[in-house]
């Protein structure tokens, strides 16, 4: 095993939780939990999406006050803003002086533990609390009608059986729950020093119906439990083969998906075919939570050229499409950011010509991750794989011997 596959992974599943009844549902159970943080927790203000008055939309807002928390829906219908990208317009200027705690889909909260990494996310004053996740529904049928999203979303959160209203990037989504469940049966609580992406998560798929898990991952999730008077004394067992048994599932789907979606973009041809209706709207880079330049490249002045630049070119090429060189934007952001990719699918949900390009990413983004042994956003003491040189990495590639691997006929033909 070389050095880039030996990083730590994410810390142990916690082997007991709190239970809160929910005879009234799951929703009025979260917020009823969120309510009593904000009340006994000690914390200052919670982030978690409201519901906009007088329309069927949500927003991300500072809850200070519990009966604002009434309009909470920590599992809104769409993401219309990443988590995480909410989380660092709040915190990337210096640590909040508020205590907060930012309720996010798994997948929010991977990508705020990456912007933490880059230095754009402070997550020092910080509680990180997830929900098992659903999915979430495409944007622009929502949009289109909000009524008949509302109902498709209330059958999707109430079964969490997989169907076509799901987003693409939802439906081939297995990291909906805690992280650390892939790793096999927890032995236990985790310990002090154990890496965890977040602090406290709301287990949604329990062996009970009728009420919900609240698993304290970190010793300050632990700590705010305390604070709220909950006990946590009910076995997490049930809970972790459920979702285990949804995962499997899960990640079969996402790796029959992706091997077909191989098919369709290998080779020059395919790969130019997929990135051919780009309008370079740039959409997918303002929307991903973890493309956070303030001046990107491809919106300098370098990109913008004279008409008798562009004639110029037009002549030398035989013809020029426009706009142009949009797939060396798209190459170019992925070689920036693919390490980062939590595959939450934002990108594909503001395409306004539908290109795939969440698939894409999240294809590369599992095929280049595991050669480094990382998974983005499910360890925050995991170092970013490009900013933490080792000195054995890759040996199997560059000195096979010295892994005590033979070379490979590929690797004596480009040595």
């Amino acid at each position: 095993m070389t050095p880039h596959q030996e990083r730590t992974g994410p810390g142990a599943v916690p082997a007991q939780a709190a239970f809160l009844p929910a005879p009234e549902g799951t929703k009025k159970a979260v917020t009823d939990f969120l309510k009593t943080l904000m009340d006994q927790g000690g914390l200052d203000a919670l982030l978690v999406p409201v519901e906009v008055p007088d329309t069927p939309f949500h927003a991300w807002v500072m809850v200070k006050k519990s009966e604002v928390l009434d309009k909470a829906h920590p599992l809104p219908p769409v993401m219309s803003v990443q988590g995480g990208r909410a989380l660092s317009s709040l915190t990337k200027h210096g640590t909040p002086w508020l205590h907060i705690a930012a309720v996010m889909r798994p997948c929010e909260a991977r990508a705020a533990v990456e912007l933490a990494k880059l230095k754009q996310v402070r997550l020092d004053n910080v509680v990180l609390i997830t929900i098992d996740c659903p999915g979430a529904l495409p944007l622009a049928e929502y949009v289109a009608d909000p009524e008949k999203g509302q109902e498709r979303y209330k059958t999707v959160a109430d079964t969490w059986h997989e169907n076509e209203f799901l987003r693409p990037a939802c439906a081939r989504c297995h990291r909906f729950s805690l992280t650390g469940l892939e790793d096999g049966p927890s032995e236990g609580p985790a310990p002090d020093d154990a890496p965890a992406s977040v602090d406290i998560h709301i287990g949604l798929l329990g062996e009970d119906q009728n009420g919900i898990l609240l698993l304290p991952v970190t010793p300050s999730g632990a700590e705010i439990l305390k604070k709220t008077g909950l006990e946590a004394d009910r076995p997490t067992a049930g809970w972790e083969s459920r979702v285990r048994d949804l995962l499997k599932k899960k990640k079969e789907k996402r790796q029959a998906a992706h091997e077909e979606f191989r098919k369709d973009i290998t080779g020059l041809d395919r790969f130019l075919t997929v990135f051919d209706p780009c309008i370079n709207c740039h959409n997918c880079m303002n929307v991903c939570p973890v493309c956070y330049c303030q001046q990107c490249y491809f919106d300098t002045q370098t990109q913008f050229c004279t008409s008798s630049v562009y004639m110029d070119r037009a002549r030398k090429r035989g013809a020029l499409r426009f706009p142009p060189d949009p797939l060396l934007f798209h190459l170019g952001r992925m070689s920036h950011m693919v390490l980062s990719c939590v595959s939450c699918g934002a990108c594909e949900d503001a395409c306004p010509v539908s290109i795939p390009v969440g698939k894409v990413f999240s294809w590369v983004a599992d095929e280049t991750q595991p050669a480094f042994g990382y998974s983005a956003g499910t360890d925050r003491g995991d170092p970013l794989p490009l900013q933490n040189f080792l000195k054995e990495e890759f040996c199997e590639i560059e000195t096979p011997s010295a892994c005590g691997q033979a070379q490979s006929t590929e690797v004596k033909e480009n040595a």
